[in-house]
């Protein structure tokens, strides 16, 4: 999945995230059923690359293999860290990453790792050549785990240390969302970097250590 920049393609499931405008009910884009906050499910539309949101029964469904000609991903729901894996600071400096959080999935189709981080413009994909990300995180075993356009390594270099989690690709777009409504000025403003620090400390309580139960 190679999702356009919000400002070219605003996922149905994340208007909330940038508009002040009340909602209007989510639908799941497959049945038309209503959802609420407990059967959304999002899924992968590999065809459009894009997000879809989905009820329960239809993410189940899109779970099965060979579900829609395999048009349709689900997205799972796992967080996992992996304690022994740090970035150091030239590593970090190899990704070239002019901000302090980024994320990377595996493109099926063009079989390789797609960059992109967080901006006043939506999600910006990093121009830097594929073959350093692979060589920076390719070998990590949360990269070896990582599902093809419905998971992502998410990164985030803060207070001289540089964390990676592997997460779900919609809370990645999710936090694109928040951060495109919130930014002001030249460094995003205190409202955005509260923001920040709240969506990490919630990924960190989710994470599982790599190797337990949680990699399933």
């Amino acid at each position: 999945m190679n999702t356009p920049p919000a400002t070219t393609r605003r996922p149905p499931g994340l208007r909330r995230f940038l508009t002040g405008r009340p909602p209007e009910p989510e639908r799941c884009e497959l049945c038309a059923v209503t959802l609420g906050e407990s059967d959304h499910r999002h899924l992968v539309d590999t065809e459009r690359r894009a997000l879809a949101c989905a009820c329960t029964p239809c993410a189940l469904l899109m779970a099965r293999p060979g579900a829609a000609a395999g048009r349709f991903r689900a997205v799972p729901s796992r967080y996992l860290a992996d304690p022994e894996h740090r970035l150091d600071d030239q590593a970090w400096e190899a990704l070239q990453i002019p901000v302090g959080v980024a994320f990377l999935f595996r493109n099926a189709a063009l079989d390789r790792l797609v960059a992109l981080y967080p901006s006043p413009a939506g999600a910006t994909e990093s121009e830097l050549d594929p073959a350093t990300w692979t060589d920076v995180l390719g070998g990590s075993r949360l990269a070896a785990l990582l599902e093809p356009d419905v998971e992502a390594l998410l990164l985030r270099r803060a207070e001289g240390r540089c964390d990676c989690h592997l997460v779900p690709i919609d809370v990645c777009y999710e936090l694109v969302g928040r951060m495109r409504l919130l930014w002001q000025g030249f460094d995003g403003g205190a409202e955005a970097r509260a923001a920040l620090d709240a969506f990490f400390d919630d990924v960190v309580r989710r994470a599982r250590p790599v190797g337990g139960t949680g990699d399933a």
